[in-house]
């Protein structure tokens, strides 16, 4: 299992599935009210917005708590939340880093700050990991979408850099600038995305022992339960084997 996936298989067989989605749900709302706080209020016009309502609409979230998040833009009062990103080490060496949205700098430091010190890593100063990571868009389909030689022709027709096939789906790996065109003409093709996001991929990745595997889950599903906190990305490789094992 690698770094970009989110841990979406341990998602599943954790349980707990509607508190889940309610976050979830909760993580996607506030990154469209941001979006269309720094924009427009249209998807058309706002490339951000558009990202973030896809990304809604592929976890099924209903049209009208989109609509409500956009409409919070514009609310006089509203949360006005800040972007921060963080960096730091996991067990095994593992380089990972935490996006957040936040209406409260300190109490989301403390709380990252918190995760990886109880959970065996470290939190380090902007730029400690990320120079090993490449700022690129990211397209994922279920493995339903097509077979490898079908999404890989796609997408090349369409315009992507990189694609990796397994059981789990299809990765579609292009450049930011692209991101919206090579998504475009993919959905012609394959239908609609799993998601359509930016993502930070690692240069290199790290092999994960079966010691390191457990506290490194664990840190990343601390981190991930935080309501401040939009995504973790991680240079982790976390083989099958050690996954049936963790179970």
């Amino acid at each position: 299992m690698a770094g970009h996936s989110k841990f979406k298989n341990i998602m599943h067989r954790k349980g707990a599935q509607d508190k889940k989605r309610s976050a979830m749900f909760s993580k996607l709302s506030r990154e469209i009210t941001v979006a269309a706080k720094m924009g427009l209020p249209d998807p058309e016009m706002n490339p951000r917005l558009r990202l973030a309502v896809n990304a809604a609409k592929a976890q099924s979230m209903p049209k009208d708590n989109i609509q409500r998040a956009i409409d919070k833009a514009s609310m006089a009062g509203g949360e006005d939340y800040e972007e921060i990103r963080y960096e730091g080490y996991g067990p095994g060496g593992v380089a990972l880093i935490v996006e957040a949205l936040t209406d409260n700098r300190n109490r989301t430091a403390t709380n990252v700050r918190t995760a990886f010190s109880k959970n065996g890593g470290n939190l380090g100063a902007s730029g400690a990991v990320s120079h090993g990571f490449e700022r690129l868009g990211l397209i994922e389909y279920p493995a339903g979408a097509g077979d490898e030689e079908k999404v890989l022709e796609a997408a090349i027709e369409a315009g992507a850099d990189d694609v990796e096939s397994s059981a789990d789906g299809h990765t579609i790996w292009t450049g930011m600038d692209g991101l919206h065109e090579v998504a475009k003409a993919l959905e012609g093709v394959l239908g609609e995305a799993e998601s359509v996001k930016l993502a930070w991929r690692p240069n290199l990745t790290v092999n994960v022992s079966e010691g390191d595997a457990a506290t490194l889950i664990k840190l990343i599903d601390v981190l991930d339960d935080d309501d401040d906190v939009q995504t973790v990305w991680g240079n982790y490789e976390i083989s099958d084997e050690i996954m049936e094992k963790l179970g």
